[in-house]
């Protein structure tokens, strides 16, 4: 079994040594385990796994092999943490049931009812329809399910339903040094391409030199600016939420991106645009870029790109105070709109594959504002929108 799960961990791509697994046989027969599964898959991992990106390979590798292992008296000897103890009361239902509960009835209202729930509220609430809790169908609280509601005390998306997430959300930079698979990005990203020969001259001009040098008898150098990509370009990402499945193709096309285009300035937003932006996740708070300074200082002649999954609360688009993290002042739709009047040059790039896009209300208003200039995060679709940009 254990030989099993080492070749089947080399089969999906996990870069398992001869030598790593020896170590594991050593950690078990020194009994490190105490005879649980809990243990052994903490061991296997921490022995066998070197990159926390082959985690999930891991996982499913683990499951599969070890799938209904259990000890020799037939009974799971494991711990069970109080956290996985209340996630156990999530409810998970079917599309019938799901289909019965509705939504209140537009978002004035479902903000007016949330701050008659946090006056009258006195105890926390589990499994119900109304209060702020967790596992139930009410629309506000977390680890339920509501076709239109607040997240408030979840982790992480799950139906990608909410209409504001009432947490403190941390966001990461896109690491600009990803060369995995970045090479054919760099291919179709080269189909916007515009040299020009601009700046100071500290490049060797061989023609010019060579015929200086006939023509006047002794040799005349000649020097001229560095050919470059004259195209400029502005990049804005989407981080965050239902992004987080993204984030290995968004930080392909970033790093391809900063390679291909030596005249680029990259900003991140969340869901929709909004009346900030900013450059570093880790400071989005406080270190925020006034949209309306981007339109000001920027001239018109930039290429803007957007990559985001648009797969948002309608609100956040159409809406004053939609934004899932904020109250804005003015509609997502609003900024968008402004940054199209700015620049004409503009494309979205949306990893969710195209045949999907019907069936969110969301894409196919962005969709829209951009006039159909949405194109999927793929390396046809990218050369479909460089060449809208380049005409």
């Amino acid at each position: 079994m254990f030989l099993n799960f080492f070749t089947e961990l080399r089969s999906a791509g996990v870069p398992v040594s001869i030598r790593e697994y020896l170590t594991l046989m050593e950690a078990m027969e020194a009994d490190c385990a105490d005879g649980l599964i809990v243990s052994f898959y903490y061991l296997a991992r921490a022995a066998l796994v070197k990159d926390e990106s082959h985690f999930d390979r891991f996982d499913r590798v683990f499951g599969h092999v070890f799938k209904g292992l259990e000890s020799a008296d037939g009974e799971i000897e494991a711990e069970i943490p109080e956290e996985w103890i209340r996630k156990l009361a999530e409810r998970f239902l079917t599309e019938e049931e799901k289909a019965e509960i509705e939504a209140l009835g537009g978002f004035e209202k479902l903000m007016e009812t949330l701050k008659k729930r946090l006056a009258e509220q006195e105890k926390r609430h589990q499994g119900g329809s109304k209060w702020i809790g967790t596992a139930g169908t009410s629309p506000f609280g977390a680890y339920g399910y509501n076709p239109e509601g607040i997240r408030i005390g979840q982790a992480e998306s799950r139906h990608r339903r909410a209409v504001k997430v009432w947490d403190e959300r941390r966001f990461r930079n896109l690491d600009g040094n990803t060369e995995l698979g970045t090479r054919n990005i760099k291919i179709a990203l080269r189909r916007l391409r515009r040299f020009a020969r601009t700046g100071s001259p500290d490049e060797l001009d061989l023609p010019g030199t060579i015929h200086s040098t006939a023509s006047r008898g002794w040799l005349d150098l000649q020097m001229r600016p560095e050919r470059r990509n004259a195209i400029k370009v502005l990049l804005f990402f989407d981080v965050g939420g239902s992004m987080d499945w993204h984030v290995q193709t968004s930080e392909e096309l970033f790093s391809a991106a900063r390679s291909e285009f030596k005249t680029m300035e990259y900003f991140y937003f969340h869901n929709c645009l909004y009346e900030g932006v900013w450059q570093n996740n880790a400071r989005r708070h406080s270190e925020r870029i006034d949209t309306e300074h981007i339109l000001r200082t920027f001239p018109s002649d930039y290429r803007v790109i957007f990559v985001g999954d648009a797969s948002m609360s309608p609100y956040e688009i159409t809406n004053a105070g939609g934004s899932v993290e904020h109250w804005n002042a003015e509609a997502g739709s609003v900024w968008l709109q402004r940054m199209l009047d700015t620049f004409d040059k503009a494309v979205w790039l949306n990893p969710v594959p195209q045949e999907h896009w019907a069936y969110t209300w969301s894409i196919q208003g962005i969709r829209g504002i951009f006039q159909n200039r949405m194109y999927p995060l793929t390396l046809d679709g990218l050369e479909e929108a460089m060449r809208a940009l380049a005409r």
